[in-house]
């Protein structure tokens, strides 16, 4: 469709929409329709369902419908509720930390790694501390990769290592230090009370007790992982959902150029 509010042109799309002050929409543009789920440690009923209504209020919701809501299990009710929120945003005033990277495919990166680098790059992987899930981590150093993207191990000219899941920081860097690790990658998984955060700190501060730090590249990853948070937390870059081996690969190697220290 050309034109209009749903126009693919973005020069059209920006010339249509006041971009310094959106808000959501559902059926009309700028109505403010939004849908929030939520528990609440009460029986289902007549009750709990004003109680959800009141709670979505004091969330700035103005006319919130409980749509749904269901008992799961004893003294705890499921809300879905729909409302209307007023708040806007100026989007044109955001400001986004991310990882500036045009990514090399599988042959690229190994070209580029023969030409610059000149030998194979080590890169040493795990789940750390009691995380024990490695989705995150196996996607980026399996060979098989995911989503069509191939993992680290098939790489001709990367020496990977996944160590896996729930491995000590202590450990970690024992290994890294053995094999002359080029690159880490710390995936993480569970975030309860930022448990992740303390764990990805202890790390950076065990590598520079080590004196080790500056002459790694040190990356972290998971599904709250932001690159933003990662250079606050003294990491190299950090790799948020929707992210590959691919784009692990193009960063690491270039920054191991860049830094010089190949």
């Amino acid at each position: 469709m050309s034109g209009g509010l749903y126009s693919t042109d973005k020069r059209d799309f920006d010339k249509t929409l006041d971009l310094t002050k959106i808000k959501p929409y559902g059926d009309t543009m700028n109505d403010g329709k939004v849908q929030i789920s939520f528990t609440l440690p009460v029986p289902d009923g007549d009750k709990a369902v004003e109680a959800a209504k009141l709670l979505a209020k004091k969330m700035g919701l103005e006319e919130p419908n409980v749509a749904h809501h269901h008992s799961l299990d004893k003294g705890f009710t499921f809300f879905v509720v729909y409302g209307s929120l007023n708040q806007t945003i100026d989007y044109t005033a955001i400001k986004v930390q991310s990882v500036d990277i045009h990514s090399m495919s599988m042959e690229e990166t190994n070209e580029y790694i023969r030409q610059n680098i000149k030998r194979k790059v080590v890169v040493i992987g795990a789940s750390t501390g009691t995380d024990a899930h490695t989705v995150g981590i196996d996607a980026i150093m399996n060979m098989k990769g995911f989503a069509g993207h191939y993992g680290l191990e098939r790489y001709e000219m990367i020496e990977a290592y996944n160590l896996g899941s729930q491995v000590p920081n202590e450990e970690f860097i024992r290994k890294a230090i053995e094999l002359k690790a080029d690159v880490i990658l710390v995936s993480q998984t569970v975030t309860q009370k930022n448990i992740h955060i303390q764990n990805l700190t202890n790390l950076v501060e065990l590598l520079e007790a080590e004196g080790i730090r500056d002459k790694i590249i040190l990356i972290c990853g998971g599904p709250r992982i932001t690159h933003e948070l990662a250079k606050e937390l003294g990491y190299d870059a950090g790799f948020g959902p929707g992210k590959y081996a691919d784009d692990v690969a193009t960063f690491a190697v270039s920054e191991i150029v860049s830094r010089g220290i190949v």
